[in-house]
């Protein structure tokens, strides 16, 4: 088995006796239908349907812990305890515990609280543990220790996005962020921040704007490199690991540009567009049509 430490990943405790309303009012995903040990992946949008923060919501007995970007733990942890108002909810930031990734199972006796990836399934799995833990599981036996840029490789490879790496927060609806493909988004729920915009975009007609993979003619460019097809600009860069990247892209205008044998660059690389295995949108259909 497989496991990486993310350390650029932290977590929160939403917990009392209110926490499963509080949060199914503010999220996209549905908390109120897990199970302890189980992960929903949602996010937390602005009115106009942005997405402010990206997170893995984790049941566990005592209510929920929130697995988010440690540069967003904070600002997370502030933003809930402005909607709490009067709920009977105590958030806090748990700087004692840490973030692994996992491939090839979970075996017994792993420490903390351990659930499957909810965004795809070849992620493979995750878990919660004590930071004192940390050490002793990845010198265990049966356990291989990775870099957490070998999950990101893998991630990289498999087309699935990551907040404020392939997206900028504040900028990005869920739609292009591929959220509702991934498992981000419960449409049948009811009602929480942002919620009338994704649910306008679902029914208004396919997202023109999405994360897909690229591949470059050699090592692509940094990150925030701009993409141009044929002759227009389509998008930016994401991140890459050597020649395979992510990208969110205008996808009409790269679907024209291939179309008319024009080239797709990012800065001096040329490269080709691909839509991820686990997509459930499709190219647009050529302005002809």
């Amino acid at each position: 088995m497989e496991c990486a430490e993310l350390t650029d990943r932290a977590v929160l405790s939403v917990s009392g006796p209110e926490a499963a309303g509080f949060l199914q009012g503010l999220v996209t995903c549905n908390v109120e239908t897990l199970q302890p040990g189980a992960a929903a992946f949602g996010a937390l949008l602005t009115p106009q349907g942005k997405i402010l923060f990206d997170f893995f919501v984790v049941a566990v007995p005592e209510g929920y812990l929130i697995e988010t970007p440690v540069s967003l733990a904070p600002d997370l942890a502030k933003r809930l305890k402005f909607y709490r108002l009067r709920a009977k909810v105590d958030i806090a930031e748990r700087p004692d515990l840490r973030v692994l990734a996992l491939q090839g199972g979970v075996p017994a006796g792993l420490p903390g609280t351990a659930y499957a990836d909810p965004r795809l399934a070849a992620l493979g799995a995750r878990a919660i543990v004590p930071a004192d833990a940390v050490a002793d599981w990845l010198a265990a036996d049966g356990v291989t220790a990775v870099t957490a840029e070998a999950f990101r490789a893998r991630r990289i490879a498999l087309g699935v996005p990551e907040g404020g790496l392939d997206f900028a927060y504040g900028d990005a609806f869920p739609h292009d962020a591929n959220m509702d493909d991934l498992g981000g988004v419960d449409f049948a729920k009811g009602c929480y921040v942002g919620q009338e915009v994704v649910s306008r975009m679902k029914h208004r007609g396919p997202a023109r704007r999405r994360i897909v993979q690229v591949e470059g003619d050699r090592a692509l460019p940094p990150a925030g490199t701009e993409i141009v097809a044929g002759g227009k600009t389509a998008g930016t860069l994401g991140a890459h690991a050597g020649t395979a990247g992510l990208a969110l892209l205008r996808i009409d205008r790269v679907r024209e540009a291939i179309d008319a044998g024009q080239p797709v660059t990012a800065g001096d690389t040329s490269i080709s567009v691909a839509l991820p295995g686990y997509a459930r949108f499709t190219w647009p259909a050529p302005a002809a049509d």
